[in-house]
């Protein structure tokens, strides 16, 4: 443990961070799946709607530097070519 009150603010701060970045995580991790399974199912004006939500939900995640730009990027051309395949 640190002993210098700078350093104890910053594990405080580093803790708050990996918290934010944790959930913002999950909840990409959630809403992927979600717009996989509408696509399983066969619903696509879900997948659609999905697919946009997940979509801004990854530029954003990107924009707060919780995953880097590229690989939201490569997600979105993923998930966008696995949907081009369903329609």
């Amino acid at each position: 443990m640190a002993n210098i009150k700078s350093a104890m603010k910053r594990i405080k701060v580093i803790k708050k961070k990996t918290a934010r970045n944790r959930m913002v995580k999950s909840q990409l991790k959630t809403a992927i799946k979600k717009f996989e399974d509408a696509l399983s199912i066969g619903n696509l004006e879900e997948a659609k709607a999905k697919f946009r939500f997940v979509e801004k939900k990854l530029m954003q995640a990107a924009a707060k530097n919780v995953i880097h730009k590229a690989k939201a990027s490569r997600k979105v051309s993923r998930l966008a070519a696995k949907l081009n395949k369903a329609v």
